[in-house]
């Protein structure tokens, strides 16, 4: 099971950016609106140049209350950030999100970011997974394979 399996499978391809000079709260509303839990930072759309969490989000309005609603995406974000290859196997991929203590990963290929994977999108298609091998060791035990 590769990252590129995972991409497959995913309802949704769309890369949802943000602008570094963007305002937190512009990050928040996005992130609410798209029941997401991370935004990729990108000056034109394109390039990585950072994450933004809901988790940094929460962190800064715990320490500083409604005010940081205000900072720019910039101020927050993660700026060295882990990414991930399409043709990473799941478990490295799950291993850096571990390893980081982050819950999202986007994937780079020749340098051009093609999507980003969550640990409950790689939860979700091993599950899918393991079922696909259940039923098809099944229908050998039964003699329909």
């Amino acid at each position: 099971m590769t990252v590129r399996n995972i991409l497959k499978s995913k309802r949704a391809h769309d890369i949802l950016t943000i602008a570094p000079s963007a305002k937190v709260a512009e990050a928040a509303r996005l992130l609410s609106e798209n029941r997401i839990g991370a935004l990729v930072v990108s000056h034109d759309g394109v390039a990585l140049d950072g994450m933004l969490s809901e988790r940094d989000i929460v962190r800064e309005l715990g320490k500083r209350g409604a005010a940081a609603l205000e900072d720019l995406v910039s101020d927050l974000m993660t700026a060295k950030v882990v990414t991930a290859t399409p043709d990473d196997v799941a478990v490295q991929a799950l291993q850096k999100m571990s390893d980081g203590r982050f819950r999202h990963l986007p994937v780079l290929e020749a340098s051009e970011m093609v999507g980003v994977i969550s640990i409950g999108d790689v939860v979700q298609y091993r599950i899918e997974e393991v079922q696909r091998e259940n039923a098809a060791l099944t229908d050998m035990i039964v003699g329909h394979g």
